[in-house]
């Protein structure tokens, strides 16, 4: 029997190791960060009310990865209900404000908000450098169709983000 000090330090450490690649699939997902800053807390709610349930069939990551894509697809379903306009908070922000690279990091994240939700878990597990055998776990799919989803994925992100640079 474990007890709440030793959950609570399990939680910890899942926080610790994960947080900052839970934020960017929630990112991936957005493209909007103050919306994957609050998806990040979600998820880590989730983690901790469900912590009991976790009973070490799979990887502590995989577990975490499919509370957080469950999250972030329930989040974008109960968007196009809504219907709502967003304002797009870094359309707002001066360019001069942001360096090269962080643009670069903004542009290629909204790119990936254009794909499908499959792909866009897809390539953002990839970019988090998750094992295929792991994609493959959390996405249901064999690792050989992965392989060629990640060749197709990679050429969808070229024709997008080439849109971007001609304008």
């Amino acid at each position: 029997m474990t007890t709440h000090k030793d959950q609570e330090t399990f939680f910890k450490e899942i926080y610790k190791t994960y947080s900052p690649k839970v934020h960017r699939l929630c990112l991936g997902y957005t493209g909007n960060a103050m919306e994957a800053d609050d998806l990040l807390q979600e998820v880590f709610i989730k983690a901790w009310q469900n912590l009991d349930k976790f009973r070490g069939d799979s990887k502590v990551s995989t577990w975490i990865y499919r509370i957080a894509i469950n999250t972030c697809l329930y989040h974008l379903r109960s968007l196009k209900s809504k219907k709502s306009v967003d304002i797009d908070v870094s359309i707002i922000k001066r360019e001069d404000e942001i360096d090269d690279k962080e643009q670069q990091i903004q542009l290629l994240y909204k790119c990936i908000s254009e794909l499908s939700e499959s792909d866009r878990l897809i390539i953002t597990l990839l970019l988090e450098e998750v094992p295929y055998s792991e994609i493959a776990i959390v996405t249901e799919i064999s690792e050989g169709n992965l392989r060629v989803k990640i060749h197709r994925i990679k050429q969808q992100l070229s024709t997008i983000y080439a849109k971007y640079e001609r304008v």
